[in-house]
């Protein structure tokens, strides 16, 4: 066996930069790519000597971009993925300490959403030599504890490399498990500073990896028999479209069994795209920021296949949404599979809905319900171009659903058609507040991929990171982000980052002074506005926020302009698609107007209470609890 005598870190980067992975492109081509697509990196003493000298020598195969924040850079990791729908990954790395902890919420990110990143941070001493070294987490009843244990909760692989020798098995074992489709998520190899600049002996062949080959579970025979017979047994069954059914890239699979059998689709957020926004079955939206139509139809479904979702609540609206349903879980994972006591079928959502497909040949649906459901996915359209296309009421802040209408139909000559539809290649990505909600149900996706929203973890912050995550992902899409500012104050620093690296955005900024959403939903719960809006939070001796975003995001190197209404922003929408580098716009706008929809939620509400709007808002929330799934 021939041996190249490499630092521990050499042989890691040298490894990564020589992965290769088979990707089936959107239009299903099938082309060999880098599997790891670069790193992210900010150094500091923990990282910088050692793996900082080996990401230099590797530079020209796997490019280092520097980021501003640890988290910001993990975001954009996390959205890097969810862009090549699993295939591709991000690296990161950061010092000890701090560097680190910063990057758990983004490693819940991605194991929330089952995408693959591989966290690499810098590590204590595994000599103990210098103990305790800067950054280091003392624990006082466990010696062997620093903080990377943090990671153990939220990534689905965790190894501490504590000799050189053996990364030659916890990096192929951790590239296993972000390859692996039903345990895909984030791994996490701790890197102690000292091993990370040991050598030793490598194997030359670990430097030359064997290329990545995607494995697609086939349904178990005994599986798809009672689940065709269960879909058979079905007069108005409904499919609810995950996330699952794009990253197995099940977008023409979902499209010919709809058509086939006449089954009518709605969509998740993870699912959104899966199916053209027109497409005839398309019932659009589920659940609590669901559409009216796809909701409707959900509490007349009799069967509901459930193909590659959680099944989270804002899907079921709490398992109240179509719990009269019996449920079938076509899903690569078991454990979503098998919830709800429904029916489960664990395989490849691809594979899955061509099995069933055939296993129910002859079959569909009753006319009657696919004809209802034509009916209503027109109406559903016809009613979305009336509110985004909505002429603005004088001397009234426009609200979300104008202002996604005025992006939506900037493409081109920036005011659209009757029909106005967002660009084929557009992304846009969205990640919490009320935007989600907003976009759910309004944007038109045609192309697999174009609506990018993170909302398994609702994580402010994810919005201007994810997009740039998107766009190395996606280098010749037009990626936009809509942001609150409250998420937009939560992280704003990859704005910097996205002029750096030359990887324009488009960020739509909507200004409504606070926490909009919750303070809808604090209101609704019965308690007065309280610690959400700017206004309501100035303390004794404050004064009254005056946050000037397109300011802040000029400092920051982008172009801004902050626009007066919702013709401005289209006039704007237009130079920024022209433009060359990061543009930002912002425009005003109101929380107290939403677009109708939705259904029932449960979040508790306190049983006793001294406010007479609390225990009428209590009342409600038993009456919805009657209607859950058990």
């Amino acid at each position: 066996m021939k041996t190249i005598r490499l630092t521990m870190s050499q042989a890691l980067v040298r490894h990564l930069a020589a992965l290769r992975v088979e990707v089936t492109t959107a239009d299903g081509r099938t082309e060999i790519a880098p599997y790891c697509g670069g790193a992210f990196a900010i150094f500091g003493h923990g990282n910088v000597a050692a793996l900082g000298e080996a990401l230099y020598e590797q530079r020209e195969v796997m490019p280092t971009w520097r980021a501003h924040n640890e988290q910001g850079m993990a975001l954009a990791a996390v959205a890097y993925a969810k862009a090549n729908f699993r295939q591709r990954i991000l690296a990161v790395s950061s010092s000890i300490g701090p560097g680190a902890t910063n990057m758990v919420t983004a490693a819940a990110v991605a194991h929330v959403n089952r995408l693959p990143m591989l966290l690499l941070p810098g590590d204590t001493f595994a000599t103990r030599a210098p103990d305790p070294v800067l950054q280091q987490i003392e624990n006082f009843g466990q010696g062997d504890v620093s903080a990377n244990d943090c990671f153990r909760p939220v990534t689905r692989y965790f190894d501490r490399i504590t000799r050189p020798e053996q990364i030659l098995t916890a990096l192929p074992r951790a590239i296993q498990v972000m390859t692996d489709p039903a345990t895909c998520g984030p791994v996490c190899l701790a890197l102690p500073q000292d091993v990370q600049a040991e050598a030793f002996d490598c194997p030359e062949s670990f430097l030359h990896p064997e290329v990545i080959r995607w494995r697609r579970p086939p349904p178990d025979a005994g599986e798809l028999e009672r689940a065709v017979a269960l879909l058979a047994s079905a007069r108005q069954p409904l499919i609810v479209a995950g996330g699952g059914v794009l990253y197995s890239q099940a977008w023409d699979a979902l499209r010919a069994f709809a058509d086939t059998h006449g089954v009518p689709v709605v969509e998740s957020h993870g699912g959104k795209s899966a199916l053209p926004w027109d497409h005839a079955l398309n019932l659009g939206a589920i659940g609590v920021d669901g559409v009216t139509v796809a909701n409707q139809m959900a509490r007349q479904a009799d069967v509901v296949l459930a193909v590659g979702t959680r099944l989270q609540d804002f899907t079921t609206g709490s398992h109240a949404l179509f719990s009269q349903a019996r449920l079938l879980s076509l899903n690569v994972q078991p454990y979503d599979a098998g919830k709800w006591s429904g029916a489960s079928l664990v395989a490849d959502a691809r594979l899955g809905l061509q099995a069933l497909s055939a296993g129910l040949a002859g079959w569909s649906a009753d006319a009657g319900w696919t004809a209802q459901a034509r009916e209503q996915a027109a109406a559903g359209q016809a009613w979305i171009q009336q509110i985004t296309t909505a002429a603005p009421q004088p001397g009234v802040l426009p609200y979300d659903a104008e202002v996604i209408g005025a992006v939506r139909d900037s493409l081109n000559d920036g005011f659209g058609d009757a029909g106005g539809d967002s660009g084929t290649r557009d992304i846009v990505v969205c990640a919490a507040g009320t935007l989600p909600a907003e976009l759910h149900k309004l944007w038109r996706a045609r192309a697999p991929g174009g609506y990018h929203m993170e909302y398994g973890y609702s994580c402010m912050g994810y919005e201007i990171a994810g997009g740039l995550g998107a766009k190395i992902a996606a280098p010749d899409r037009e990626v936009i982000v809509m942001v609150g500012d409250g998420s937009y104050m939560m992280m704003n620093s990859e704005l910097a980052s996205s002029v750096l690296l030359g990887r324009k955005l488009i960020v739509v900024v909507l200004d409504n002074r606070g926490y909009g959403c919750i303070e809808r939903l604090q209101r609704a719960s019965g308690v007065p506005g309280f610690n959400n809006m700017l206004d309501d939070c100035i303390a004794e001796g404050g004064a009254r926020s005056t946050l000037d975003f397109a300011m802040h995001a000029r400092s920051m190197g982008a172009d801004a302009v902050h626009v007066g209404n919702v013709a401005e922003l289209k006039a704007a929408m237009v130079r920024a698609r022209a433009a060359s580098k990061t543009q930002v716009i912002v425009i005003d706008t109101t929380h107290h107007r939403t677009s109708p929809g939705g259904c029932w939620w449960e979040v508790a509400i306190p049983e006793v209470s001294q406010r007479s709007d609390v225990d009428a808002a209590h009342g409600r929330y038993v009456d919805g609890k009657q209607a859950q799934r058990v």
